[in-house]
């Protein structure tokens, strides 16, 4: 059933052991990434979503699925979205990198937040070794800051030290990987994209945000950090009459939620970084 769907009362059976009336059950976009794209406060079509968390899941709204030899090389998948939309978009390993820094400091006894992280990356030297987040290696979990120094050894290039210039390598590797995805997109679609929404618990890290504007070049705007549960939320609202469209419903979300704009800045030396970035894929 498409999302925003009534499928009927609550069995009375489950009515009955829950003590419950047989309320309505509702088909929202039932994968947690489809509610949290429902809840991104866009006023313009051609934007771009990043799911931020473990995972980012980034994409943008297509009316038709778009199949094709582009779509397959570069890993974007076609999902069902609210609306009559379509969710072409990719998985792209997120902040693990950095919570798994954070929990093997932990079991050496650095019981460090992860503000405190981010302010000992914000603090530490910029452009300096990159890794590719979506690499083999950085998937198993447990040793992740050994690991991330050893790809800038095997790759050529200076060896980060100190949990600083560890995660600020994670961070702007990861807004370089945006980068990428945004430029695949465009391609893909043969539209021009604008603004990038950052939605999810990742839309807290501040600095990662203004890096991706940063990176990409592109305004950021970022959040709200609970937008599964609002997406969802605004979803059943839709099945039940009470909100008209997907249009209107990021409409009471931007209403609704504060969400903070990150302007783009310093772009020559992201682009430097990039070009480092595509040669350290292509190795």
């Amino acid at each position: 059933m498409p999302p925003g769907t009534v499928l009927g009362p609550l069995l009375p059976s489950v009515a009955e052991e829950a003590g419950c009336a047989p309320v309505p059950v509702i088909a929202p976009a039932s994968h947690d990434t489809g509610s949290a794209v429902v809840a991104v406060p866009a006023a313009a079509p051609d934007f771009v979503y990043i799911s931020s968390g473990t995972w980012a899941l980034q994409g943008v709204e297509v009316r038709a699925p778009i199949i094709n030899e582009a779509t397959l090389q570069h890993n974007f998948t076609n999902e069902g979205g609210a609306g009559g939309t379509y969710r072409l978009l990719k998985n792209i390993v997120g902040l693990w990198l950095v919570q798994e820094c954070r929990r093997e400091w932990q079991r050496q006894g650095a019981d460090l937040s992860y503000d405190e992280l981010t302010a000992q990356a914000a603090a530490a030297p910029g452009f300096g070794p990159l890794v590719n987040p979506d690499h083999p290696s950085f998937l198993p979990p447990g040793g992740m800051p050994a690991r991330i120094q050893g790809y800038c050894r095997a790759t050529g290039q200076a060896v980060p030290e100190g949990r600083g210039a560890i995660v600020r390598c994670a961070l702007e590797s990861l807004a370089l990987r945006f980068r990428a995805a945004v430029e695949q997109l465009e391609s893909i679609t043969g539209r021009p994209l604008g603004v990038i929404h950052i939605v999810g618990g990742g839309s807290r890290n501040e600095l990662l945000n203004q890096m991706t504007a940063d990176a990409c070049g592109r305004p950021v705007v970022a959040g709200p950090i609970e937008a599964t549960a609002i997406g969802n939320l605004l979803c059943q609202a839709m099945a039940l009459g009470e909100i008209a469209s997907l249009a209107q419903a990021r409409a009471i979300v931007r209403a609704s939620f504060p969400v903070k704009r990150y302007e783009p800045h310093n772009s020559a030396a992201w682009t430097d970084a990039y070009t480092r970035f595509q040669a350290i894929l292509g190795k």
